[in-house]
């Protein structure tokens, strides 16, 4: 066969499985019976074994597995993949409805199934599919492009040669996962206990062939940037992805008008969920204009524009058979139930937080007790209720503990809170509690540094803190030599914590563990101070007069950062090299601007102080509400006030209104 028919026929063949590939799991139709299409693609790989000149990565022949690779990199998502808010009730529903009618915005809306999958995007560059990333923590995600080559539901290829990210869900048939189940009990393997998990854990797998064993696939629902597309609806987004041979679900996707329609859409797939071939565990609502997307736009969280309703939870009972007592990292005291094994929505739960004293005393749970479990959001499990008509005699009433179950040290509980704490901060659960969560995802994301191993680690002596996990290479070969570890295990640990050093700021800070400070805050707070430097400068008042950050949370930022020891931390993580910059929204430079902190005081003619104070922080400057001797300018305007008058008293920088402007000006920002 000469070289151009080769090509050609390596062309053909792909074009021909790709339609194949695309009718039979996108449209469920055949154009080709399974022994035509089994003769095609060996045929093809043969051709393409021969002709390595020929090879293209979205071949068809790349969806049977077989890339192997050493550890997931990491992705940065170019637009956030948000969650939705979750509602419970048709209530809540109402609520949202209200909210929308509020904003007179039109309430025509897309109801779609809730997938119970995990989130992927997929990046096409010219129709090609060129790397596919699950959500991560929504800013940053993981490379699984080996694996999803292998979903034959995800066109390698599109029908049309355009540049775009789709997002939509990886999932799990219900029969396919009885057929792996049957298949690993005959091996005595542990059984995949539901969908979400085997789809989740098939995904993370290193080795591509086992992805493509499992047979998984995707609905496609979302189109991050439709505008760009001359799209004014989501529902004609949806038909665009469609039509470009992604696999999305316009069979269950509805548009429904008000609150009556969507309650008779959410009856109807009620009914029918139980007889789908996957599993849905409830029904997302999203706004179907886009520019009324637009006007509602977002929280920091999730898009006002959408919710998620989750089906009521299943409730199963069991054995409450003993209570438990954890230590936080904050000192805080849990009690947990202990129970006996039971499977809820696909899983076995064994324990279950009961939060604090009051909870178990308002349930009124006792040892012994029979107790409905359920799963709230349908994850996490719950103890609902204990079925006192059960009841024997024999059951132990609740007895909350008054000393730590680590250290003994006396608990504390403070006057108008339901919190018992143990304030040795010595304590060692105390300090394994931090440690883990330092390394968490939503932290400094170290992989490899889980519960189990950090306890190993910490009873060692080999991490009593958290710059002693900067120097764990200094153990390396006590570590290689220990029962379950090895030197690959070690080299991709040891990687995951150098690679930590270059997260944006947020983890670190999120990681520190500041009381009161959660991910999403500590993101709000790097937004605004950019730098540790700002942060550990601020004042009470610069805390505060932020928005949603109340005195409690200012008081616990400002305490932390005087703390001398916090300080020498900070100083010591610095020296060994971690980033201690905001690497999201990157900054512009300007010599007079970044780096600065200033005030503002007075009227300016030209420009409102907020949209001022925009400006200098996405130059890297940054804004405060008092002078102090830590302010390197004052920007003046007319009725300065007191501000101007103790900038004065401090000899410091006063720039007015004509020289702003004239920086803004060159700066092309007015």
């Amino acid at each position: 066969m000469k070289k151009e028919s080769v090509k050609e026929r390596i062309e053909f063949l792909r074009t021909l499985l790709n339609d194949a590939n695309y009718n039979y799991h996108v449209l469920a139709q055949s154009i080709l019976t399974d022994q035509e299409f089994d003769k095609y693609l060996r045929e093809l790989e043969v051709l393409e074994l021969e002709n390595p000149e020929y090879d293209s990565p979205n071949s068809p022949t790349k969806k049977v597995g077989g890339e192997v690779i050493d550890r997931f990199k990491k992705v940065k998502h170019k637009m956030p993949m948000l969650s939705l808010p979750d509602v419970f009730s048709l209530e809540e529903i109402e609520d949202f409805n209200k909210r929308i009618l509020k904003e007179n915005v039109d309430p025509i809306y897309v109801c779609e199934y809730k997938i119970d999958g995990l989130s992927v995007s997929l990046h096409y560059e010219k129709g090609q599919l060129v790397y596919a990333a699950t959500r991560g923590d929504g800013v940053v995600g993981e490379d699984i492009t080996h694996n999803v080559k292998t979903i034959k539901s995800v066109p390698l290829v599109l029908k049309k040669p355009i540049d775009i990210e789709v997002r939509g869900e990886i999932y799990m048939e219900k029969k396919v996962l009885e057929e792996i189940n049957k298949k690993r009990k005959n091996e005595k393997l542990p059984l995949l206990q539901n969908v979400r998990n085997a789809a989740a854990g098939s995904i993370r797998q290193l080795d591509s062939k086992i992805a493509a064993e499992r047979k998984l696939n995707t609905w496609i629902y979302h189109l991050p940037n439709p505008e760009d597309y001359g799209l004014k609806t989501h529902e004609e987004a949806l038909n665009f992805m469609s039509d470009l041979g992604l696999k999305v679900n316009t069979q269950a996707n509805r548009l429904v008008h008000g609150i009556h329609e969507i309650e008779a859409y959410i009856e109807d797939i009620t009914h029918k969920r139980n007889e789908l071939p996957y599993e849905i565990d409830g029904v997302v609502i999203k706004v179907n204009a886009l520019n009324s997307q637009n006007e509602l736009g977002f929280t920091s969280k999730y898009p006002k524009w959408a919710v998620a309703y989750k089906f009521p939870a299943e409730e199963v009972l069991t054995k409450l058979l003993d209570i438990e007592f954890t230590v936080g990292r904050t000192g805080r005291i849990t009690p947990n139930a202990v129970l006996e094994p039971v499977i809820v929505m696909g899983s076995t739960v064994k324990r279950a937080t009961l939060h604090n004293e009051d909870y178990v005393r308002m349930k009124d749970l006792k040892i012994g007790d029979i107790v409905s479990i359920r799963k709230a959001g349908d994850v996490i499990p719950e103890v609902v209720e204990a079925k006192k008509n059960r009841r024997v005699g024999d059951e132990q009433v609740f007895a909350m503990i008054y000393t730590c179950p680590i250290c003994e040290s006396v608990l504390e509980k403070k006057k108008d809170q339901v919190d018992h704490y143990c304030m040795n901060v010595s304590c060692p659960a105390r300090k394994i509690e931090g440690l883990i969560h330092f390394c968490s995802r939503k932290a400094m994301n170290i992989d490899g540094l889980g519960i189990e191993i950090m306890e190993d680690l910490f009873n060692l002596g080999f991490v009593k803190t958290i710059i002693d996990v900067y120097h764990l290479n200094q153990h390396k070969k006590d570590l290689i030599e220990l029962e379950g570890y090895g030197t690959k295990s070690v080299d991709n640990l040891l990687l995951a914590i150098e690679d930590s050093k270059h997260n944006s700021l947020e983890r670190l800070l999120f990681g520190l563990g500041i009381s009161g400070i959660g991910d999403k805050t500590a993101l709000m707070l790097v937004k605004k101070f950019q730098t540790i430097d700002n942060l550990l400068n601020a004042s009470f008042e610069d805390y505060k007069n932020i928005k949603d950050i109340g005195p409690t949370l200012a008081t616990n930022l400002y305490d932390y950062f005087q703390n001398v020891e916090n300080i020498e931390l900070i100083e010591s993580l610095k020296e060994l090299g971690l980033n201690m910059k905001y690497l999201g929204e990157s900054s512009k430079e300007n010599e007079l601007i970044t780096g600065r902190k200033f005030v503002l005081t007075g009227t300016l003619s030209f420009i409102d102080r907020d949209r001022l104070s925009e400006i200098i922080d996405s130059y890297g400057g940054f804004t405060s509400s008092s002078v102090s001797k830590k302010t390197d300018v004052v920007i003046v305007g007319e009725s300065p006030g007191s501000k101007y008058d103790k900038a004065k008293e401090l000899n410091l920088e006063i720039w007015n209104e004509d020289y702003i402007k004239e920086i803004l000006g060159k700066l092309k920002e007015i």
